[in-house]
């Protein structure tokens, strides 16, 4: 039996592993351990004989809403803070440690032998989308929607997908306005493979994985390791390592901290709404421009 995680399922179907994270009430934001345990569960697909495609998508009304700032560094303890104060030494220590950086840790996506599916539905922002970016193919309903709203406040690229992934033009036209792209957008842009009704969701990803798993094993690593290969000789680490320490330094500029105090004083959607008000949106959009609450995944 595989092992019982707090952040995420793990369930395998034939060839096909599926891991689920698992915080639907809080919208699949992330916070300890669940980097911890998605490399965990990815390791097991990765080292399982009879798994040749691992899918990853969200429980609930979203894949996921990134990392949950509402506590400030709480979440991370000791390894962010001390004597109960943000601890910028640790921070820099923490997000560049290959055995302690979430980054590194949803890494292990990339890193994987097998091919890897986002299956993305809902929101999918912040650090979110900076892993579900991480997969070799990302599948997204028409109405999700993707982006970096840290692009604006708290935070800078993480795992450098987005910049490798667009255009010169398109990157810096979301990198310096944080504008979200719906699945549909998304796909059209080529940020993503596909977007799909969220009706065909789960059964598009479904005949994917049922394709990938048709080709042998090695083929598929050796196919992945080449164009990851190529993505590699590009500088994506020292990408990385560079996006983890301003990512750092962005949390903590008085403007940041601004930020985080309105949130653990007012709640995090006042600070969201200060955030993103003025461009409308995100959760200030519209709704039909938000994702449909009623398209849910039951795991």
């Amino acid at each position: 039996m595989p092992p019982e995680f707090d952040t995420v399922l793990y369930g395998t179907d034939g060839p096909v592993a599926t891991i689920t994270l698992n915080r639907p009430e809080h919208l699949n934001t992330i916070v300890p351990p669940m980097p911890d345990e998605l490399e965990a569960a990815i390791g097991l697909a990765d080292r399982d004989p009879s798994i040749k495609v691992i899918v990853l998508r969200g429980a609930g009304r979203a894949f996921s809403g990134g990392y949950d700032f509402g506590g400030g560094f709480q979440h991370w303890g000791e390894a962010m803070m001390t004597e109960g104060r943000w601890d910028p030494g640790k921070d820099f220590a923490m997000v560049s440690g290959r055995a302690t950086g979430p980054t590194q840790k949803f890494m292990a996506i990339w890193r994987a032998t097998k091919p890897v599916i986002a299956q993305v539905h809902g929101w999918c922002v912040g650090g979110a989308s900076d892993y579900a970016l991480c997969a070799d193919l990302v599948i997204a309903s028409e109405d999700a929607v993707i982006g970096t709203p840290y692009s604006r406040m708290w935070g800078a690229y993480l795992s450098g997908m987005w910049l490798y992934r667009l255009s010169f033009s398109k990157v810096k036209w979301h990198s310096l306005t944080g504008r979200p792209l719906s699945g549909v957008e998304a796909a059209k842009i080529e940020l993503i493979n596909e977007a799909v009704p969220f009706e065909r969701l789960e059964a598009r990803v479904a005949e994917i994985a049922a394709d990938l798993a048709r080709i042998p094993l090695s083929q598929l690593q050796a196919q992945k390791l080449i164009v990851n290969q190529a993505y590699e000789n590009m500088g994506l680490a020292s990408t990385q390592t560079l996006g983890g320490i301003l990512d750092g330094l962005m949390r903590n500029t008085p403007e940041a901290l601004d930020f985080i105090t309105t949130a653990e004083t007012e709640g995090v959607r006042a600070a969201v709404e200060l955030r993103d008000g003025p461009w409308g949106d995100y959760s200030q959009a519209p709704p039909e421009q938000r994702p449909d609450p009623s398209h849910v995944i039951k795991p």
